[in-house]
C-alpha cells in the first residue's frame, strides 16, 4: 500500500510476474491481472482484513496485516 497514491483505497498485489492493484473496498482487481487462485486467495485474505486495510488508507499508518493461513 502506498499511501501517497490517488482514490479509490487500494493495495498492490505481486506474485511473481503479475502484478495487479485491488480495490479495497469492491475487493475487485481495477489494474492488472493474477492468475484465478491466487486472485481468490487474495480476495479471501482482503476479505478477512478489510477493515483494518481502510484504516490503514484512511490514517496512512502502516501495520502488519496476519496473512492467510
Amino acid at each position: 500500500m502506498y499511501f501517497d497514491e490517488h482514490n479509490p483505497p487500494h493495495f498492490h498485489v505481486r506474485y511473481n510476474d503479475f502484478r495487479a492493484s485491488m480495490d479495497i473496498i469492491t475487493l475487485n482487481v481495477y489494474a492488472g491481472t493474477l492468475p484465478a487462485r491466487v486472485r481468490g486467495l487474495v480476495e479471501e485474505w482482503a476479505e478477512m482484513h478489510q477493515d483494518e486495510l481502510l484504516a490503514m488508507w484512511e490514517t496512512k499508518e502502516f501495520r502488519r496485516v496476519k496473512p492467510l493461513v
